[in-house]
């Protein structure tokens, strides 16, 4: 798991007081499955973490085929960026306009990591990030709107807030099931095990 460096992050304690100063606002997780279900995960992450993106790789599309689907897990991806591209990807995921959609953009996100979460330009990772936007068919004009929105950012950032007061975040990715912290390994086997026990 990414551990988080409080001399590394420094730019985001500076929006964090922006934020704080701008006022009030509803934040709201991205999420996906029933509402009934008996399951509910909750997944801390930041989209330039490496371990978030294996955990989605390996494990949520598992999750989502097998559970998700099925209307036996609610699902809940909560926003919690290290930094400012991580920051910026997350608008770009909320660019999306239906729930499905979001997650199929923040899947293309963190499957193409590796190319845009590189490097300190954040025009480049930009550009980067608008194009695979487009690529998931949205308008390059409503990307770079998205990028621009304060208030989308700071939405993003209370969530932030929020998860750091509820659940003392350390790391990312940090999984909670049905409120209680995940600590096992990070395997779908593990995963299964666990929720089954739940079902």
């Amino acid at each position: 798991m990414l551990l988080i460096k409080k001399n590394k992050y420094i730019f985001i304690i500076f929006l964090l007081i922006q934020f704080l100063i701008s006022g009030n606002l509803s934040s709201e997780a991205l999420k996906i499955g029933s509402q009934n279900a008996k399951v509910t995960i909750k997944v801390f992450s930041s989209l330039t973490c490496p371990h978030c993106a294996s955990f989605h790789k390996n494990i949520f599309e598992k999750l989502k085929e097998d559970y998700i689907d099925n209307d036996k897990i609610r699902f809940e991806h909560h926003a919690f960026p290290l930094d400012l591209a991580a920051l910026n990807a997350e608008k770009i995921v909320r660019c999306a306009s239906s729930s499905e959609s979001k997650f199929e953009l923040l899947h293309n996100v963190y499957e193409k990591q590796k190319k845009w979460a590189v490097g300190s330009d954040i025009k480049k990772i930009n550009e980067f990030l608008i194009k695979i936007g487009v690529d998931s068919n949205l308008k390059e004009i409503d990307l770079k709107k998205c990028l621009e929105n304060e208030t989308v950012q700071e939405l993003i950032l209370k969530e932030r807030i929020e998860a750091q007061k509820e659940y003392n975040i350390t790391s990312t990715p940090t999984i909670y099931i049905n409120d209680k912290k995940y600590e096992d390994k990070h395997e779908f086997k593990s995963f299964k095990k666990h929720i089954d026990k739940l079902l």
